[in-house]
């Protein structure tokens, strides 16, 4: 099972990247919406979780979320990471089928402890292959 993080700042990319991969979980990094769109079609059967933000270079969250969900179908988990906490930007992104909405700054050992919970939900269909 692998971790798609779509985000544009470097050091935040990297930070998650470290904590991910420290976890134990596989991950893929894309540095812009494009790749991020780019990897989703190349892994459609993959991914089990994105970690998004909303506000990235050719391709915003938002349009992640809405390829993922209703163009290639797919059945992961989405958390959106964002500055943005606009109540109308915050119901946009679940009304689209975001699960989780972190607002930036976070702190990595609670993003951590939400992708493990994520994984420990029975009534998740991703299974941890860890």
């Amino acid at each position: 099972m692998k971790i798609l993080v779509c985000e544009d700042d470097l050091i935040t990319l990297k930070t998650l990247e470290y904590g991910l991969k420290k976890e134990g979980y596989e991950v893929l990094l894309a540095p812009d919406g494009k790749t991020g769109a780019d990897l989703l079609k190349e892994n459609v059967n993959e991914i089990g979780l994105m970690i998004t933000d909303q506000h990235m270079p050719y391709n915003s969250g938002l349009e992640l979320v809405h390829l993922a969900r209703n163009d290639l179908q797919m059945d992961l988990q989405i958390i959106m990471l964002t500055k943005v906490n606009i109540g109308n930007t915050r119901k946009l992104a679940l009304s689209l089928g975001v699960n989780n909405y972190v607002t930036k700054p976070f702190h990595l050992k609670q993003l951590l402890l939400m992708v493990k919970s994520v994984f420990m939900n029975p009534a998740c269909k991703i299974q941890n292959k860890q």
